[in-house]
């Protein structure tokens, strides 16, 4: 499988990257529902074995539940695959609640939780996961380099930052990557940051590639509408009314592309993201084996002029009546 070079760093990640937010479970607020470790692990393995190279997780994902699974996974063959993770979201004990802290102590508290998780020595690519408390990121970045400089994490980078705080953080230490949303329906960090990150050396790592599930084409308003109340998408504006109708309609155009490519939907998505040199690579969730080979094979794909022009037409589309 491609790799590509994570900013100015040493990883060379697989252009498709495992996601692990489903497989914390459903117990918990931003849950995808019930999930089984057994399928999670065999998900990961399948991934593994296709050719990816990097997983990425989070502690908060399932508080902490994600991380466990991943380190049973990667159990005995921890040299073949770069891990990722994330600190900033932080709860206490037993607790629901999910709180917000980039303060250094709470940061090297959960470095050393996240280590334990996933039973490793080394954390490849530590993220902070939210720019939350905004006064704090100076702090919290500071504490990030600090953890490359004791050797407990190698590299450092950040999730869902703006510009104005990307810079605030390059000032301090140099950010390997930043993770934001991107999907043919979230295209915001085309209008400055890819931009800024293309020339500071800032790898750029997708999350949400297919829009939690609904670019890959197996969404219908009926499954819309039965999401469960432990699945954060029930409660999210691409997943309900107004936007809904609009999104599945133009879903259904961009279906006629992907047929006419002879790929499926979610294969289509993703060779969309991975169109921009910028793009290190996207993150792809997969609560079994049959979902990541799936969409591992978009991998190979690339898109013609003239299927990207075709795609952009009904994007337009889509903006013009959201």
């Amino acid at each position: 499988m491609q790799t590509r070079k994570l900013g100015y760093s040493e990883l060379y990640l697989t252009t498709i990257g495992l996601g692990t937010w489903a497989m914390g479970g459903g117990d918990w607020k931003f849950g995808w529902g019930p999930q089984e470790d057994n399928a999670s692990i065999n998900a990961i393995h399948t991934a593994l074995d296709l050719g990816i190279n990097w997983i990425d997780t989070a502690a908060i994902y399932g508080h902490g539940h994600a991380e466990e699974v991943v380190g049973r996974a990667i159990k005995g063959i921890r040299d073949e695959v770069i891990v990722a993770t994330k600190c900033g979201r932080v709860w206490e004990g037993d607790s629901r609640e999910i709180g917000k802290s980039l303060m250094a102590k709470s940061i090297r508290r959960e470095v050393e939780a996240s280590l334990k998780r996933l039973a490793i020595e080394v954390i490849d690519l530590y993220q902070i996961h939210w720019p939350e408390p905004d006064e704090e990121i100076e702090e919290g970045w500071a504490a990030m380099a600090q953890l490359v400089k004791e050797g407990k994490v190698r590299y450092v980078g950040v999730s869902n930052f703006n510009l104005e705080q990307l810079k605030r953080a390059q000032a301090i230490h140099p950010i390997t990557s930043l993770q934001p949303p991107y999907s043919m329906f979230r295209r915001e960090i085309e209008e400055e940051i890819m931009a800024y990150c293309d020339n500071n050396q800032i790898g750029i790592i997708a999350y949400s590639p297919m829009q939690a599930g609904l670019l890959t084409g197996k969404f219908t308003r009926e499954r819309a509408m039965a999401l469960n109340d432990s699945d954060w998408r029930s409660r999210n504006p691409f997943f309900t009314e107004p936007q809904l109708s609009i999104n599945l309609e133009t879903i259904e155009r961009l279906n006629q592309i992907a047929i006419e490519v002879n790929v499926s939907l979610s294969q289509l998505s993703l060779a969309w993201v991975l169109r921009n040199k910028e793009m290190t690579s996207a993150i792809v969730g997969a609560r079994n084996p049959e979902q990541i080979q799936e969409t591992a094979k978009a991998a190979e794909l690339t898109l013609t002029r003239a299927n990207i022009e075709a795609i952009e037409n009904i994007l337009d589309w889509r903006i013009k009546n959201i």
